[in-house]
């Protein structure tokens, strides 16, 4: 008598975020990564999504944007420490976060849509131009005659004495 052996998986979700000045190639490096170790582990990948360029809500490693990966797939514990080791030594990813969605899940009901499965190349516009310098934010250059000035328009006038002729005139 032979009996099938029903696999039960775990379902997560990891979001890793690239360095906002990543090129197509550095990402493809990341996301074919990802998808070795996830093949590697017996795991199996139901959902990729680039959700493209973002602000961050604090700065990490001086980055103040970033580009976000989104990741669902199916797998047991040791895959997730595998993925985790691998996006801690890639360069070009600032941070992850892995959420366990569901335990136990049957392999045989999962339906995964191949082309939602699939990694995509990444292509970003490249990020445009500060508005403004810092040498300009800090007032360090010269903004011209119709800037708006900070302090009073008129400068003091003192005599010979160091008084202010104003008081004199009162």
């Amino acid at each position: 008598m032979t009996t099938t052996q029903i696999v039960k998986m775990r379902e997560y979700e990891t979001i890793y975020i690239l360095r906002s000045d990543v090129d197509a190639d550095a990402a493809d490096k990341v996301q074919t990564r990802v998808a070795e170790v996830i093949a590697r582990e017996a795991g199996q990948v139901m959902k990729v999504e680039a959700w493209g360029r973002r602000k961050l809500a604090y700065p990490v490693a001086k980055q103040k944007k970033g580009v976000y990966i989104y990741v669902k797939y199916l797998g047991r514990g040791n895959l997730v420490a595998e993925l985790e080791r691998n996006l801690k030594i890639a360069d070009d990813v600032v941070k992850f976060q892995t959420v366990q969605l569901r335990d136990n899940v049957d392999l045989a009901t999962v339906s995964i849509d191949p082309e939602e499965a699939k990694f995509q190349r990444l292509e970003l516009p490249s990020e445009p131009e500060e508005a403004e310098s810092r040498e300009k934010a800090l007032g360090l250059v010269d903004l011209g005659p119709d800037a708006p000035r900070s302090r009073r328009e008129e400068p003091e006038e003192f005599d010979a004495d160091g008084d202010d002729k104003k008081d004199d005139e009162a």
